[in-house]
């Protein structure tokens, strides 16, 4: 039976351990010691990184209770070996753990709802709970969590008898049948836990939920807590100054200034939109009547805008209109219409001979093409409407 030496201090950055078994797994080596401070992954937390005699521990898995360090290189049986913790990871994810325990407790305790998920990876931390929290609710969580932080409060590791586990009361997400060992932060939450944690709450820094979905009728909610937290907030921060400076703005007007850009954009939209048209109808009265199809292609139109040079266009020529907008180099969308030609059938021959697809109703089609221009011109040009009888 393996030691477990993170239970006994979480902050053991190296030791010392026998090699009681070197076995191969899938072009690796499976190592088993005597002792160890790597934890394994488990509870949704990530397995620690570290060395043994210098060799990198790439993963780490527990498995019928042993514990496998998985390794590159072999380790003799009955040899000793010095084992490193990648402490900078170990605490990242301590800092992160306990803030994940003092959300849910405060969770727990203002709402009535379970954590029923948990996932932590090197970038964010996940919880999932077992009710819907509005945004309020949120930031009561985020502030009362923040509280037992800037309390500094002791997180307090026990392994309570069966009789008094039937006592008191506390947070698990399964039904355990082994040894229990119980994380508490005192007034703020007691759970059944086996990874690491801070000694005491102020290590955890700072508490922020990032993000917030609703997800399988609770929610699942995004937390950054400790320097994870502090990295964010200074991208955030770094950000804003971008944006404010970029509108010649303060950082603190930079919202409102986005919202009046946004509304000049919207107008300045609405009057190139009615400029188009304008320059649309006003092109389309200048097309000569055709005996035939006619074809027209925009460098840059909108899907509307193809259709309104369509609708006008038919009116100029016999077979079918055209309109096509994009480039040689990306491809063209396309809107095609008639007042005789029946286009669900039409459409089919002009995609096959462009390379494309589309769909729509005997009056109006659209889609995309691959062919360039010149190849666009000559096939609608040349294509014989007769042979679709209306």
């Amino acid at each position: 039976m393996t030691e477990l030496l993170y239970n006994t201090s979480a902050y053991i950055r190296s030791f010392e351990a026998t090699v009681l078994s070197c076995d191969t797994a899938g072009g690796r080596y499976a190592v088993v010691l005597d002792k160890t401070a790597f934890f394994p992954e488990q509870g949704g937390q990530y397995a620690d990184r570290g060395t043994l005699n210098s060799i990198a521990v790439c993963d780490v898995q527990i498995k019928d209770g042993i514990i496998y360090h998985y390794t590159e290189a072999p380790l003799a049986v009955g040899d000793a070996v010095a084992g490193e913790i990648c402490f900078e990871t170990r605490f990242d994810r301590m800092q992160n753990h306990t803030g994940e325990h003092l959300v849910s407790g405060c969770i727990h305790a203002m709402y009535g709802y379970d954590n029923v998920g948990f996932h932590m990876n090197d970038e964010y931390l996940t919880l999932d709970t077992s009710g819907f929290l509005t945004g309020e609710q949120l930031d009561a969580v985020e502030i009362r969590a923040n509280r037992a932080v800037f309390e500094n409060l002791p997180v307090e590791v026990s392994y309570p008898d069966d009789e008094t586990l039937k006592r008191i009361s506390y947070r698990s997400k399964t039904e355990i049948s082994d040894r229990v060992r119980i994380v508490t932060i005192p007034g703020y939450d007691a759970c059944a836990c086996c990874a690491p944690h801070v000694a005491a709450t102020g290590e955890v820094g700072l508490i922020k939920i990032v993000d917030a979905i609703r997800y399988k009728g609770g929610m699942r909610i995004t937390l950054k807590c400790g320097n994870r937290a502090l990295s964010d907030y200074g991208m955030r921060l770094s950000t804003l100054s971008e944006i404010a400076v970029s509108l010649s703005a303060k950082p603190e007007e930079a919202f409102a200034s986005v919202q009046r850009l946004s509304e000049e954009i919207s107008v300045l939209k609405q009057q190139l939109s009615g400029l188009k048209k304008e320059l649309i109808s006003s092109r389309c009265e200048q097309i000569p009547y055709t005996e035939g199809n006619l074809c027209m292609i925009e460098r840059d139109a909108d899907t509307d805008t193809l259709r309104a040079m369509v609708n006008l266009g038919m009116e100029k020529c016999t077979g079918i209109c055209a309109a096509f907008s994009g480039s040689d180099n990306e491809g063209y969308r396309f809107v095609i219409g008639s007042r005789t030609v029946p286009m669900r059938a039409c459409v089919k021959d002009i995609t096959a001979a462009l390379d494309g697809r589309g769909g729509g109703s005997d009056a109006m089609v659209s889609g995309t093409v691959k062919a360039d221009a010149e190849r666009i011109r000559s096939c609608i040009a040349v294509l014989d409407t007769s042979k679709y009888p209306g």
